[in-house]
């Protein structure tokens, strides 16, 4: 799909007419679903390697480092510690698009920091952002560990919350940020984002069960 066509995708997708006038896969919503959770309109075709028709190296240049995931970690989870150092190692080796390394460099630090939640959602973010938006179990695992370490935290929340969209599994996502959401003041504006999170995702899984459908009654 050209980057047009894309720009024109998500421009119906948030314009009002969300996913009556769109035929992609099912397999293509999570990418998309993830772009308009963290409002990138550029996300979809220029960050996710997911997408059909952009060829993937081994190892290094794999993906494009997000800017605005960084960002978005730093405004709700990150405070200045003796881990922020590994923080920006790690940002550094992704934005070569070296993923692998920029996951090594969390293990290095959590070895030395391994009870700081933040240092495990930075790991958990960035093994997803080297097995290409897939939320593998060691992912998983590290952002169970942050939460473990912040139950009532916003970074392990809202970033394992992400990585489960991403994933397509949208109803833990939509459960976990439901959570996160009840719990942070009315007129906070996460949790007004929170909101507009969770009506998309019932967009995509009410989108998904229609096709699950039609699926079921084709010949």
């Amino acid at each position: 799909m050209t980057g047009l066509a894309i720009a024109i995708l998500l421009a119906l997708l948030t314009g009002g007419g969300i996913w009556a006038a769109t035929r992609l896969p099912l397999r293509k919503l999570a990418p998309i679903a993830t772009a308009l959770l963290l409002g990138l309109a550029g996300y979809a075709w220029q960050g996710s390697p997911g997408l059909a028709g952009k060829p993937v190296a081994p190892g290094v240049e794999r993906v494009r480092f997000d800017e605005a995931l960084a960002k978005k970690r730093s405004e709700i989870g990150e405070r200045i510690s003796g881990a922020t150092r590994w923080l920006v190692i790690s940002d550094g080796y992704a934005r070569r698009g070296d993923t692998q390394n920029a996951v090594n460099i969390f293990q290095s630090g959590l070895r030395e920091f391994p009870n700081d939640a933040n240092l495990w959602v930075g790991l958990g973010n960035a093994l997803v952002m080297h097995g290409e938006g897939t939320l593998t179990p060691a992912a998983d695992y590290a952002f169970k560990q942050a939460i473990r370490l912040q139950p009532d935290g916003i970074s392990p929340n809202y970033f394992y919350g992400l990585a489960l969209a991403e994933s397509g599994q949208f109803e833990r996502a939509r459960d976990i940020w439901l959570r996160l959401a009840a719990r942070l003041p009315e007129k906070f504006e996460l949790r007004e984002e929170l909101i507009r999170n969770v009506a998309l995702l019932q967009a995509l899984i009410k989108r998904r069960d229609a096709e699950s459908q039609t699926g079921n009654r084709a010949p």
